[in-house]
């Protein structure tokens, strides 16, 4: 998934994973332009995944996202 993919999905994902991992907050979740590796670790510190399984969750918001279009 490309960053423009990502963040155009943004707000839907946002909503998925607050939902799949509770511990999350917003500000957790805050999106900063090229910062998306930050992202990924804030997740993993709150959740303790792993960074793959973030980024399959993370393909598998956009993808459902996608799908109800």
């Amino acid at each position: 998934m490309n960053t423009l993919q990502f963040k155009g999905n943004w707000n839907i994902a946002k909503g998925k994973l607050k939902q799949k991992y509770a511990r999350l907050t917003d500000e957790d979740l805050l999106l900063v332009e090229g910062k998306e590796d930050e992202l990924i670790g804030r997740i993993q510190r709150r959740t303790g995944a792993t960074k793959e399984v973030i980024e399959q969750t993370l393909n598998e918001c956009s993808s459902s996202h996608k799908k109800t279009l």
